[in-house]
């Protein structure tokens, strides 16, 4: 079970309400920040987790529903939709909302807000990137645009991909370090070879779990670990955070 985050709603332009979970970081303030991005499966637990985890490593972290924009099964369709076609416009006015909702914070420095997301959330911290208000960004498992001019603005981006990912493996990666080599973006992109997708969370699998490792999806300590700590160094170097201690 990961921990419950204090709940919060974040106003949206429309006059709509965005759910979210917030994390208070350790340490003193005023702390850096993260807006942490699920995947398809929502706002759940691992995402909790991880979200607690940046907290604990001394960034507030703020993690947003993005179905709670309206009847779940609609936002969840109408999101899926907008990231294989590339129209993904509301999604990032929402991030940039919570970026805001978080930066207001009497803790938070503003300055200072970097933005993490996994598989579908990976791709919306790309996009979300080429706005200005993120210092840096972690694509994890994430889609990729094709057209190289679509990123010519994206802030500093580290990545983790799985190289027996069937989803977004070895193309997506070849295709960001591409990318932001030819622009000149700060980058890390790494593949692991022993990782699938999905293989920095954690969530229950149950009695999926045989179809889940032959479609190449779950949890890949090693890589995990790796993934983690080349985070924490590329957001504490562009964030200017240092002298924290590292975490489990």
């Amino acid at each position: 079970m990961g921990a419950a985050g204090e709940l919060v709603e974040v106003p949206l332009a429309d006059g709509a309400r965005l759910r979210a979970e917030y994390f208070a970081a350790s340490g003193s303030a005023p702390h850096p920040g993260v807006v942490v991005l699920h995947e398809s499966f929502g706002l759940n637990d691992d995402i909790r987790r991880i979200a607690a985890r940046f907290a604990e490593a001394g960034y507030a972290a703020l993690a947003p529903s993005l179905y709670s924009h309206g009847r779940r099964i609609v936002c969840l369709s109408r999101v899926m939709v907008d990231m294989t076609s590339g129209s993904m416009g509301r999604e990032v006015a929402d991030i940039h909302a919570v970026r805001e909702a978080l930066a207001a914070r009497e803790e938070i420095d503003g300055d200072r807000i970097a933005v993490a997301g996994f598989c579908q959330g990976g791709g919306f911290a790309l996009i979300a990137g080429t706005r200005p208000g993120f210092s840096a960004a972690a694509v994890n498992y994430g889609a990729v645009p094709s057209k190289r001019s679509t990123l010519e603005s994206v802030c500093p981006v580290v990545a983790g991909y799985g190289a027996r990912d069937r989803l977004f493996g070895r193309a997506m990666a070849e295709r960001l370090e591409d990318h932001l080599s030819a622009l000149g973006i700060p980058h890390d992109v790494k593949e692991y070879p022993r990782a699938g997708h999905s293989f920095l969370e954690q969530f229950p699998v149950g009695p999926l779990a045989p179809v889940l490792r032959v479609a190449g999806l779950g949890y890949e300590a090693a890589s995990a670990d790796d993934a983690w700590r080349r985070i924490r160094a590329f957001f504490d170097e562009h964030l200017a955070v240092g002298g924290r201690p590292e975490t489990a």
